[in-house]
Order: structure tokens, then sequence, then C-alpha cells
């Protein structure tokens, strides 16, 4: 390659050139490019490298043709530009453009994308591929050649930036696409620009252009909405005189008619002394925008706040929302602007007790301005002597409230004389000014300006003069922290300067001078804060992170020979003998996977990545790994041997853990074990086979510490790690695969091998080629044949005729059978017929007569299966088992033994079955050809569960169930034309799914850029659907700027859905455990109630009468509640009988019970709950499991945002003998609104679809599915109050023109500012809670005086009771 010119820089410099195509247009240097800028002196060193090689100057010096220009003397690669037109030709676009402009430093070039609906015809062009304007000296190249070759290796750096296509270029074009370029990418996704590198980038263009036409379409209407309101609102300027008094009918329509907030002063005491012990302000240390410093202070002054609070929060806050909710909070009500105040808003508080003297007393001790719930409690706590209380109140301003009421007893041998002589004289001095009210209690007038009714009430102290007497301020103008700033400053005047003297007169002086200026600057607000809300100041300590770290397995020693490795080759070398052993090797010299042993074994110790293919009982799935094992146990490597085999399932990783022990001869959970969520037999050090769910691996490097560094650690022991099944494309298996390939190219030791019977080996080979060497085994096809009989052949066989046939025309070309044949397929319609199952599986019954033999067939989902079973139990010879994944292991693990005797075994299952397990003695498969399959569409964010056909590499894979032990028959319930049309494999899961729980997990490893990481993904998922996955997880309260939450965290761990999961974590820190567990089952299997078609209204009837009015979830909890009871107490029969008298099935029941098992194993194992833990041991954690107010909001926060608004018509009353009163509204004049979709209609079969009232001032719905027919309908129906939205809802947005509060940006509440600001504020404290719960599992936070006020507040919806 040519070298740089003597007086090139260091930046990276491009050798210049073109390609052979190009020669007319090439640009060499002479004497003149000398004076070009160092940049672009590279055809000078052209020249130089030329005299060097010829120095005798001979004229036959040969012009460098493009090749060696671009790629230099010894470049033998392709160039470019004809990488990008042969990508460009692979991807079907038009041939690349492109434009020249030459500049005074040289040529700049850039790239046109063209391409051709080929249905439409219409040519899509994207705009010039360039970099951005700060690379442009980069862009700038000495000649059109270099300029044109570098304009194309950033438009394929553009377009295949997630693929290492820069080690097909040139030496300096590789360098460019590793630093510069990436550099580049890194600025792009940072500022949200990651969709300029997709892979398509006319799908890109495309989904941003919709993006952008619906963000316009929003804004537009948020902007008609802003103006209709602005027109209709309140016409008045927030903070000025005119707003005192508000009158009713001008506030605009839509906050009129927004439901009402209220707290009860107890509850409002305590939750600000919390929010003001413990909130933490400005939590990163951002330091306040200069820029904005003067224009924040101006807005604020003009919304009624005094400028020294302004700009005393603007040292503790980082921006205007903050420093606006620290003035709600810290300054007192009677000071707080008016439009910040509740409507008919009264500074003070009425006491009504009954005790007029009490009252009174209180009421004079609150004229201070200590809050006269303090003041109430002093008093009680000095048996009603006022003047110790007034006392202990004054000391409570210097001392924090440490004050001692035991030692508050008046001096006898103070000077009462001489306070009576000092009384005396105050009284000539002041004339009318001064007022005796008791012996000890005196009362002075004060002369300021603007302050006509100021009075200085003096009492006198147990230690008068020697401490300062006992003083109050009384001024209803001034607002009562000002007078206790007063007495304050007042206090330490004194204590400096007046002790030990008659000191009242000069109190009074001191007084009168400095009230004003007082009245200017108050002082900071926290100096008398404690005061006023009753609890003293303590500074909020983040919760620290654990001392404890993990401990982290060791590397492996590959070094041949230890004692350890010979044990276990002696071990190995003594099994070989055993007859046992003899047997079971015959049964795998047997399988086609044991030719291709030694090219396996090869392949895994020659390359990093190794993909093995082959047909459906090769054996693939078992003999792999024990030939890796077996091989590095002959070559005295057994001690490092620790392999890792992932399945899709947890019947695979059983059922192959137990298979491959067979094999061994040993037990599981010795040689061979294995890991499943809840479940594990393994033993460290000991077990050498592995095999797990993906998941559980996936956990295992998640919770390493999230740098590629940790998760190498996280697989220092592990020497293999085997991908099964990996053509499925699972969203864990992705995962997984964007990791490895990470840790492959940082340990070269490490070894991962691929396996499916169906994957497409080219797409794994590119995505890993260039980070590790790959190789490749072709294992042979199945051991046995098997028979296909497709929909015609069946029912030609059973003589199956279709009730519904179709009254074609005739086909004179068919025979006459053929035409019933294709009628009764066109009367069947699209449909699962499961009398033409049940015809089916008596054929091949009686084909099979005497002989032995399983049938297993292919179902989309559990109903179809229980349908299934349903009809397949009136046949007295039929042993049926369903096989699908929410089956506990126990209940999977049936489908294995033999049938009993004089039965045949029939397995009605889902995709479960198709790969990685052996029925052995199943000979027949029913294939339906339809499998469930989850869809997402992230523009209007709804999932569908729909059923579809499945994928041609799956029926392949179905279809060999029946050959894997015998030759078999496979019958189709499809045409071969339907299969013909199927797609030849599934679509990647992380194409069709939400992706929040992948995000959070990608999250949770510590990855600061989660979109970029996903591109990474050997299949990158749509960048709307990821930013819609990170939007919602800040929205549910996972994610805030742009880190986890502890409830994020918590999430992370468990192994549920995201709501379901925040349903657990909120069951466990509020004490409804139990309750919480029950539901997260309920929810992930279905409503144990049955819904007969002609019993709707029974069945909807029953399941209301569990909890009337309280919502479907409460409904189907207290029925579960009730079972459990039932279940200890009543024998079957009975049992049976009760469940069909309440609807329910006990099935389901079952399943509900299976799944709270396994959730709350999950629970135990992410550290949440303690691995003792026992239900029936009464503890705090479900100390309130009969409390459904606090359930339904448990629910409601689990569930947001997916939360709908009642809208209850106008009133009615009636006349009754009683006097008026309001009528419930009719069912269908309340309407239900949701942010997404506007107007929604409730399920018909929800139990509120009727109703005409909600439990608990309810004014929202939750819901945790919705579905889009005819209407938008929701389902599983929480009501919940007001105090719960805010509590648990979206952000709280404060309106300025004091109407109330707006939550999560559309809904409105009635209400002080205030409160809005307390609950926002308590809600972080919560999640401070939640924190110090993550550092030490085994705290109970049941009892936290914090989750005690959130359960009241949503409890009595924020009033005292």
């Amino acid at each position: 390659m040519p070298k740089k010119g003597a007086g090139a820089d260091n930046s990276k410099k491009l050798v210049p050139g073109q390609s052979q195509d190009d020669d007319s247009n090439i640009v060499f240097g002479d004497d003149t490019s000398k004076k070009r800028n160092k940049k672009n002196s590279r055809p000078a060193a052209t020249k130089q490298q030329n005299d060097a090689a010829n120095p005798q100057g001979q004229e036959a010096i040969k012009k460098p043709d493009t090749r060696q220009l671009i790629g230099g003397a010894s470049w033998t690669g392709k160039l470019p530009v004809n990488l990008l037109s042969e990508h460009c030709q692979k991807q079907k676009w038009g041939k690349p453009e492109y434009t020249m402009n030459k500049t005074g430093n040289g040529f700049l070039s850039s790239v046109f994308l063209k391409s051709t609906d080929p249905k439409t015809k219409e040519t899509v062009t994207l705009p010039p591929l360039v970099l951005p304007p700060s690379y442009k000296d980069l862009a700038t190249q000495p000649t059109a050649v270099e300029a044109r070759h570098f304009a194309a290796t950033y438009a394929l750096f553009r377009v295949c930036s997630m693929r290492n296509i820069h080690m097909m270029l040139p030496p300096n074009y590789r360098d460019l696409w590793k630093n510069d370029f990436e550099a580049s990418k890194k600025e792009d996704v940072k500022a949200g620009r990651a969709w300029m590198y997709e892979a398509d980038p006319f799908a890109a263009k495309q989904t941003q252009d919709e993006a952008q036409a619906q963000r316009m379409r929003k804004l537009a209407e948020e902007e008609n909405k802003r103006r209709n309101e602005t027109q209709q609102s309140i016409s008045f300027q927030p903070g000025s005189a005119s707003t005192k008094h508000m009158p009713n009918n001008t506030t605009a329509k839509g906050w009129s008619q927004a439901p009402k907030l209220e707290m009860g002063k107890r509850n409002r005491r305590q939750v600000e002394g919390l929010v003001q012990q413990n909130a933490v302000w400005n939590l990163h240390g951002i330091e306040f925008p200069k820029a904005q410093y003067q224009k924040v202070i101006h807005e604020l002054i003009n919304l009624g706040f005094r400028q020294s609070h302004v700009e005393e929060a603007m040292n503790y806050c980082k921006d205007r929302e903050e420093v606006l909710e620290w003035l709600l909070i810290h300054i007192p009500e009677d000071d707080l602007p008016p439009w910040s105040l509740p409507e008919g808003y009264t500074a003070g508080i009425s006491m009504a007790s009954g005790n007029l003297k009490r009252d009174s007393m209180i009421r004079r001790l609150a004229d201070a301005g200590y809050p006269s719930d303090l003041c109430a409690k002093i008093l009680d706590d000095c048996q009603g002597d006022e003047g110790h209380a007034a006392e202990a109140l004054q000391k409570s301003i210097l001392a924090a409230f440490e004050h001692d009421i035991a030692s508050l007893q008046v001096d006898e041998h103070g000077s009462a004389q001489a306070w009576t002589e000092e009384q005396a004289t105050l009284s000539a001095i002041f004339g009318q000014r001064f007022r005796t009210l008791s012996s000890s209690m005196s009362e002075i007038h004060l002369l300021l300006d603007h302050l006509t009714a100021c009075e200085l009430r003096v009492s006198r102290s147990s230690s008068y003069p020697r401490a300062p007497p006992v003083v109050a301020v009384i001024c209803p103008k001034l607002p009562a922290y000002i007078r206790l700033s007063t007495i304050r400053q007042l206090l330490q005047f004194a204590g400096n300067n007046l002790l030990g003297e008659p000191m009242i007169f000069n109190i009074v002086d001191w007084l009168e001078n400095e009230i004003p200026r007082i009245v200017e600057n108050p002082g900071k607000l926290r100096d008398v804060s404690a005061a006023i809300t009753g609890l003293p100041q303590s500074g909020y300590t983040p919760p620290k992170k654990s001392a404890y770290v993990k401990s982290r397995p060791g590397s492996i020693n590959w070094k041949p020979g230890s004692l350890e490795s010979l044990d276990l080759y002696n071990q190995w070398r003594s099994r070989q003998d055993m007859p046992k052993q003899r047997e079971m090797l015959a049964i795998r010299q047997s399988l086609p996977a044991w030719k291709q042993k030694e090219a396996i074994t090869e392949s895994v110790n020659q390359n990093q990545v190794t993909i093995i293919s082959g047909e459906t009982g090769s054996g693939k799935s078992t003999q792999a790994v024990q030939f890796i094992l077996d091989d590095l146990i002959q070559q005295q490597l057994g001690s490092t041997a620790n392999l890792i085999c992932t399945q899709p399932r947890r019947i695979s990783a059983l059922g192959l853990a137990d298979r491959v022990s067979n094999e061994r001869c040993t037990i599981v959970g010795d040689e061979v074990g294995y890991a499943i969520r809840g479940e594990s037999r393994n033993r460290l050090g000991h077990t050498k086979i592995t095999f797990v769910t993906t998941g559980v691996l996936l956990r295992r490097l998640q919770t390493s510490g999230g740098r590629t560094e940790d998760v190498v650690a996280a697989l220092a022991d592990v020497s293999h790690v085997v991908i099964d099944e990996v053509h499925e494309r699972s969203l864990d298996t992705d995962f997984l695969l964007v990791l490895l390939r990470d840790v492959l190219a940082k340990r070269r030791d490490l070894k991962v091998v691929l396996m499916s019977a169906t994957l497409d080996a080219t797409v794994f080979e590119d995505y890993f080629k260039h980070t590790s060497s790959i190789g490749k085994v072709n294992i042979e096809g199945r051991t046995f044949p098997v028979e296909d009989f497709y929909l015609d052949d069946v029912m030609r066989f059973t003589s199956f005729s279709s009730p519904n046939v179709y009254q074609g025309r005739e086909m004179d070309e068919m025979q006459e059978e053929d035409l019933d044949i294709a009628k009764s397929i066109q009367g069947l319609g699209m449909k699962l017929n499961y009398n033409l199952i049940t015809t089916c599986v008596k054929y091949i019954d009686q084909q099979l007569g005497p002989q032995e033999g399983g049938i297993l067939i292919f179902l989309p989902g559990m109903i179809e299966i229980n349908r299934t079973l349903d009809a397949l139990r009136d046949l007295s010879n039929l042993f049926p088992l369903p096989l699908h994944a929410s089956l506990m292991p126990t209940e999977q693990r049936r489908v294995f033994p033999p049938a009993p005797r004089g039965k045949r075994k029939v397995i009605a299952a889902t995709n479960v079955a198709e790969t990685s397990i052996t029925i052995e003695d199943v000979v027949a498969v029913i294939d339906c050809g339809k499998v469930k399959e989850t869809s997402f569409d992230p523009q209007n964010n709804m999932v569908k569960l729909e059923e579809v056909w499945a994928s041609r590499a799956a029926c392949k894979q179905r279809r060999g169930r029946a050959g894997r032990v015998r030759a078999g028959k496979c019958y189709k319930l499809y045409t071969r034309n339907a299969e013909a049309k199927m797609a030849e494999r599934p679509e990647p899961e992380i194409k069709r799914v939400p992706l929040e729980q992948l995000c959070l997990s990608v999250k949770a490893m510590g990855v600061v850029d989660v979109p970029g990481f996903l591109q990474c993904a050997l299949t990158p998922p749509e960048t709307l659907a990821v930013g819609s996955a990170m939007e919602l997880l800040r929205r549910i309260g996972a994610l805030e700027d742009h880190e986890l939450t502890a409830l994020g965290r918590h999430l992370s761990m468990i192994p549920a859905d995201l709501r379901c999961g925040k349903l657990m974590v909120y069951g466990a820190t509020f004490g409804c455990l139990e309750a919480c567990l029950t539901l997260a089952g309920i929810l992930t299997v279905k409503s144990p109630f049955v819904n007969p078609q002609n019993k709707r209204d029974e069945s909807k009837a029953a399941r209301s009468s569990f909890a009337p009015n309280e919502g479907d979830l409460i409904c189907d909890l207290r029925a579960y509640d009730g079972w459990v009871e039932m279940k200890s107490r009543l024998n079957y029969r009975d049992m049976r009988s009760w469940c069909e008298q309440n609807f329910l099935s006990s099935q389901t029941l079952q399943d509900i019970s299976s799944n709270r098992s396994q959730y709350l194993s999950s629970l135990q194992d992410a550290g949440f709950l303690p691995l003792n833990y026992n239900p029936n041991i009464p503890t705090s954690l479900n100390s309130h499991n009969s409390n459904f107010a606090l359930i339904r909001a448990l629910i409601a926060g689990a569930f947001n945002p997916q939360v709908a608004l009642i809208s209850f018509p106008s009133r009615k009353f009636a006349s009754s003998v009683s006097g008026t009163v309001e009528l419930d509204p009719e069912a269908r004049t309340i309407k239900f609104y949701n942010q997404d979709n506007g107007r929604v209609f409730l399920h018909p079969s929800s139990t509120l679809f009727d109703a005409q009232s909600f439990a608990g001032n309810s004014v929202y719905l939750s819901y945790f599915s919705k579905m889009a027919t005819s209407k938008v309908f929701v389902r599983e129906l929480t009501p919940f109050n007001a105090y719960t939205l805010l509590l648990f809802g979206g952000p709280i947005a404060l309106d300025t023109l004091g109407r109330g509060l707006v939550v999560d940006g559309w809904m409105k509440l009635r209400g002080w500012a205030r409160i809005g600001v307390l609950v926002g504020r308590l809600r972080a404290i919560l999640d401070g809670v939640l924190a110090r719960k993550i550092e030490d599992p085994g705290l109970d936070v049941a009892g936290d005086e914090v989750v005690g006020i959130v359960r009241r507040l949503v409890e009595f919806d924020g009033m005292d009771r």
C-alpha cells in the first residue's frame, strides 16, 4: 500500500485511486501538489515512491491503476464503489448515483440511493448520504476518484454499520469505518437519529415520515385543544389581586366536570412532614442554567412568589418545574399565591372539639404562627398547662423540638418581683399601648408602617431573665412563617445580648426596627420549617449500595492431565465396560449424528462458532453435547468441561436432561443436570452438561454487571455454550446472540454451538464470521421415513363430510368423489373442526389395531387443546393428555411414559412438542397447521394474539415427531395449496412482540444506549418499536432520567409480564402479597369463570356476586379465595358441585394455583422474599390481604397507563319521604375515555358492564387488555379513585391558572396545587423505600411510615378516617 507523504498530519489518510472503469477521471499530482493542504498531499507521496523505485530516472514509470491507488500496491480485493453496487443489486435497489463538487481543497462527493416499487412502479429517492458538517474536512478528497470511493464507503456504512463489511475494504477505508464513521454514528444515535443507520433506509424513511406526520397531527390537535381551553379559561392573571376570589362560573367546562381532589388535614400534615424530611431535590447536583436564572425569577415573581423565596429555591433545585414544586411545599399556606389555593380557602384551622377552654388555649398558642395540630399535641403533653406549652413551642424553634416537658418547672427562686416591677415600668412607658392579660402575661402594641394591627404578647418564662421570655407576634396580616422567623431571630438576638437583665423594652425596640426588614427578606424557609410542620428537618441520605460483591467464577485452566481430569477419564473408561452402557452406546451409534461425531468435535476444536444443522430425529440435541464432553475427557481436559445448552422451553430442558443422563448411565443432577425457572438439579463444579432455558442463562448474564467485561466474567467457567433450536428466533435467543458475539471477541477460548433442524446457516454465518471462525456440520436425515397425508386424503380415508358443504358449480373434469371432497373442504372453512380431529383419531386407532403407538396432535393453544380432549374423552380406549407451556413440569412429564394397558396415548399439544423432546411411542402426528402468534403494532400500541398458519419449517418439525423411533405417518389437516402458501420460516419474535421486557433487561445490564445495542441484533427491531418500549418503561415508573428506578430494577429480575411483576412488587411492599400473587396468576392464565353461551347472564351474575361493583379482578380473586377455603373442607364431589354452581372451572383454578407457586419462587429467587417464606404464618407481608380498596389501587398502579376516565352524566334527584335523594345514573349514560382511542366501551363480559355506581368514590377504571372489533373494548376492569391516580399514575403537572392538576398529560383533577406536589414527592420517597428493599431483601417495609400513609390515602381517598 502506498505510504503517506512526508507532510501529512496524524489524521487518517486515504490513498488516491479509482476503479478501472473510472480511469478517465483520474487526477495525478505534480510539483504543484506540494502546495496543497497537508491532508491532500498523497499524490506527491505517490510520486516520491515511484522515484524511489526508479532511481535512475527512467521514463518507463507506469501509472498506478485505480485498484493500486485506492487499495495500495498489494490490494487484490474489491473496491468501495463495487461493494456498494453489489449491495444495492442484492437488495433490489436502483444503481447508486453520485454527485461531485469541486472545492478549493479538493472534491466532495455524495451518493443517492433509489428504490422502485415493482407493483406501483413508484420510485423513492433518498436524500444524499453525506457526513455531518463537522466531518466535512474528512470528506474532502484531492481527486474525484477518491471522493467517489469515499462517498461509496460512507453510504455502505449507513446501510451496513451493523455488519462487519469493513473487513472487505482497503486498509485506510477500513480504519475510517471503525473510527471516524463509528464516532459519527455514536453522535447521531445519542441525538436520537439511530434511524439513519437502519439496514433498509427506505423503510426507515417511510417510518420516519409517518411518525413525523403523526407528530404534526398530534401537535395540531394539542394546539387546537389548547386554543379552545384558552378561549374558555378564566380571565385572570396568576398572582394578581383579582384572583383571590374566583367566581366558579368562570372555570372552563373541562375543569368544571373534572373530579375534585381533597386531602384531610391530618394526612396533609403528615405528608408535608415526610416530604420536608425526606424529599431529595436536584438528586444529581445539576447546576441551574445561568441563562435561565433571571427569566425564571421574573416568571415566578409574576406568579405571586416572593423574590427571596424564589432565590432560595433555586439554590436547591435543577429547573423551573422543581423550583415551583419546592416553593409550593415549603411556603406556608397563608403566604402562597391565591391561584395555588383551593376554592374558598381560609387560612387557619377552626377547632370544634366540644372543649371550649382547650380550643381557646390552642387558638392563642396558634396565634404566634404555630400549626394548630402541633399546639394541641404540645398542650396535651404539658397536661393542659398553656404557659408550659408556649415555652415548649418556643424552644422548638431553636432546638428543633428537642424539648423536655419535665424540665419546664417554674423556678421558685426566680425574680417574680422583678417581673412585676418591669411590667409596671412598661405600663408607664407605653401607656395605652400596654395591656396586662394576667400576672405572667402582657401585650404591647407595636408601631409599624402598613401593619396597624400588630401586637407583642409576652409571658414570663421559667428562667426569666436568665432566659428570654415567651414571646408571640400577633399579626393576622403577616404569614405564620414570617411571625415564626421573627421570633427565631428575636430569640437569637436576646440570647446573645440581653440575658440577665430586664429585656422587654429592648425587645419591643428591636421588633419595631427589624420587622419591616424581616417582612422584606424573611430568611430561609428551611430555618423555620420545623416549627411550621411540627417535625424536625433532617437531611436525607440516599440508600447506600450494598458492600456485598457477588462472587464470580474463576477462569478455566486448559492444561491437560490435572488430577480431576484423570479421575474423570478413569471413571469414563470404567463405565464403557458396563453392559448397560454398551447397550446405550449401541442405540447412540444407530443415530445419524454418530456418523458425524468426528466432524463435530473437530469443528468445535478448531472454530469458535460451529453451526450444526440436522433433520429431526438425527440425534443432534442429545449427541452433540456428549461428543464434545467425551472428546474433552479423552484429551484429559474433563475438568475444564462446563457445557451450557439452552432450550426454548422448560419441557425440552427437562426431557433432554433425563435422556442424556440415561444414555450416560448417570442420574440427573450428577454429570448431567438442568436449570429452569424455579427448579434446578446440578452440582456446582461437578455437573458437566447443564440444560437450561434461554431465560435462565440470560438472567445469569443480566445480573453480572452489564459491561462486556462483566458478561465475560460471568461466563469465565463456561467452556461451551450450545444454543439449540436457534431457528425459532425467540426474543431471548436473539438477545443472547448479541451478548455472545461481544463475548467471543474478548474470550477466544469460549466455544459456541448453534443447532437446529431448519436453520438458515448463511444468516448465522454472516452474523459471526467477522468476529469468529466458523465451522459447519450437516447431519443427514431422520432415522425412519414418515408418510404424508393431506386434508383431501384424510377426508377420503375417513369418509368425513362437512355439514356446511358448499353448493358450487359442477366440475365436469373431476370425479364425483373428488367433487364431494372439494365441497366438504370448502364447507370446513378456516376454523378447526373438532369432529374431523376426532374422526381422524378414530381412523388412526383402527389402522394401528393391536399395535402399540401414540398419537400426537398439534393445536394452536390451550383452549383448542381442552376442546379436543373433551371431544376425545368419550372414546374409552384412549388415554388423552395435554401438553403446553403453562403446565407444571410434573404434569408435562406425564406424556413420556407408556399409556395404561389396553389404552392408546393421545397427546394434544401446542408447538412446545415440535422440537427437542422425544415421546418414544408416537407413530402418528395430526397437524392442524396453525399456531397462535403474538403480533404488535407500535403505531397504536396494540398487541394481538392471532391464530395464523405455521411456517413450513415448523410443520417439517411436527412431521418429524412421527418418525423419531420408527416409521410413522403425518396427517395434515390442510391442503397442499395451503402448505405452499405458508411462510418458509417464522418471523423473528423481535419484530412482532412488544419490546418493553427486552429493553428493561438490556437496561438492567447497564447498557446506556439501548436502541444502539438492539441495532446489533441478528434482525434489528424497528426504531419506532424500541422508542415506544422505552417510553412505556418511563410511564410505568421503571425508567427515569435514562436510569432504572428501584421499581425497574425489581421488575428486571422477575420473569413475568411487567404489569404482573409490578403488581407482585407492590403486593410485597404494601402487605397484600398473597392477593397480588393470585391476581398475577389469574392474569397469566385467565379468569376462572366459565361463560356457557346459553347461560351467560347466570354466569355473569355468579361472578358479580363475589364482589359487587369492585371490578372483574376482585371478583376473580374472591372466587379463588373461596375455592381454596372450600377445598380444605369439602370432598371432591361437593367441591365439583360448588364449582358448577358458581360457574367456575376447576382446571383453570388449578392452573392459577400452579402459576402462583411459580411466581412465588421467582420473587424468592430475585431476593424480594425470604427463602423460608410461609404464607400460613402471619406476617406483615399479608396483613392487608382483605383491604380491597388498597388492592384496587395497586392493580391500577400496576396497569398504568392503561387507564380510562369514567364520565358520569349530570346528576339527577328525586323526592322521597326523607327528602331529596340523588339518583344513580343509568349504565348506558356512563361513558368511558382513554388517551389513545378516545371513547372506549366496557366488554359485555365484564361485571361492570351494567354497573350504575363504582366502589370507593371511583372515577377511573384500569384495564389489562383492549381489543378492537366494531368498537374498542376494554377488559379485566378495576375501578379506582383519584388518589390512586395521583400516587400510581403518570407525571403530575400544575395548572398555574389555579384550576388544579393534570396527570399524565390528559386527566384533570380539580384541587389544590400543593397536594399534587406533595403526592409527587411522596411517590419519589416511596421509590426510595423500594430502593432500600433492593439493598436489603429481608427488610420488612410493610410497616414503613411512607407505605402506611400511601396505603391510607388510597384507601380513604385522601380523607382522615
